[in-house]
């Protein structure tokens, strides 16, 4: 276990930027939100006179909508303006051009934030991860079901998809009434637009340039969480050992990217700062990080050792570190030899 930064050390320091900024938030949501519409706009109208212009465009429009969830995000963090109906409000409409209903997506996300690293607590907002122990006292089909589940090509391949059309078109058992109605009316408000969007321009207009962009923000946003929490250092402990600090900063990463896809992704990537300090709004964290000394000695990971994390699979608690099929199923195959030998 790592020595963490006394708590002394680090408060005081980002406490000053978890305040948001009314004029940065308003000037950060018309920044964005215009430039997004107005491409979406050429894409539609620009796709009579060439195809490839128009999907162009749509993969253009795709970065902003990825700034138009971070905002969302932050939204449901109540961390984009002080107040909180303008949360409410913001996280609203910037839910709708995401295609996520506010309060579902606010709820589950919270529960990520209080268990992130606590292997008693799973199962809400987070990556499906078992352990090498779970993995191994699975059925056959159990684990067949697991390891699709954990293929690249299924998780960011299918996984847009079926957040758009399956996860979050319905609601959770036990959702409060807020919730319930929330989820059914961002639904029928996402369907009437698309209808509205098929009758001036056409269902293939759509399709493409629409789908485009939400494939596209979908894979990079899974892809974000994904590897903000499963690399090569990170944190998992039982309910008994995990510390909230811990997991914030040993269990999220420092995602060093190039300075234009920081920008795409809202410096996102200053993750264990974000996990620490949820109130942080987007353009803050990173001088926040570059504030605080003391928690600047965190996991970083880069482009090329990020890719290193779509072999991990199972999480190791002996090692305390993530492993692949191919370790756990020759460990598998030596224990069944060992007892046929024990037999004969």
């Amino acid at each position: 276990m790592k020595m963490m930064p006394n708590a002394s050390e680090w408060k005081s320091d980002i406490a000053p930027y978890a305040l948001p900024s009314r004029s940065r938030s308003s000037l950060q949501f018309i920044g964005n939100i215009i430039p997004y519409l107005l491409i979406v706009a050429a894409a539609y109208f620009s796709y009579s006179i060439s195809l490839w212009i128009s999907v162009a465009l749509s993969i253009a429009a795709t970065a902003f909508l990825v700034r138009i969830f971070i905002m969302f995000h932050d939204c449901t963090h109540h961390a984009f303006f002080r107040s909180r109906r303008a949360n409410t409000v913001f996280g609203v409409i910037t839910g709708l051009l995401t295609f996520f209903p506010y309060y579902r997506w606010k709820n589950e996300h919270w529960i990520h934030h209080a268990t992130s690293g606590n292997l008693s607590r799973r199962g809400t907002g987070d990556i499906w991860t078992l352990t090498v122990e779970e993995y191994q006292s699975r059925s056959k089909w159990q684990q067949r079901f697991y390891r699709l589940y954990r293929n690249p090509f299924v998780m960011f391949g299918l996984g847009p998809l079926q957040l758009y059309l399956v996860e979050y078109r319905y609601n959770t058992k036990g959702a409060r009434p807020k919730e319930r109605w929330n989820t059914h009316l961002t639904t029928a408000a996402l369907a009437l637009i698309v209808a509205t969007l098929c009758y001036f321009f056409g269902w293939k207009e759509v399709l493409i340039i629409q789908g485009t962009m939400l494939y596209l923000a979908g894979m990079i946003g899974i892809w974000l969480f994904y590897v903000q929490h499963q690399f090569e250092d990170t944190y998992f402990e039982k309910d008994e050992e995990w510390e909230y600090v811990n997991a914030a900063l040993e269990g999220s990463s420092f995602y060093k990217l190039p300075r234009v896809l920081q920008w795409v992704t809202g410096n996102i990537g200053y993750h264990h700062i974000h996990h620490l300090s949820p109130r942080i709004p987007n353009y803050y964290l990173e001088k926040a990080a570059k504030t605080c000394t003391s928690l600047q000695n965190v996991p970083s990971v880069t482009l090329a050792t990020s890719l290193k994390s779509l072999n991990f699979r199972l999480w190791d608690e002996s090692q305390k570190q993530f492993v692949g099929f191919r370790k756990v199923h020759h460990s598998i195959r030596l224990a069944r030899r060992a007892r046929r030998i024990q037999k004969a």
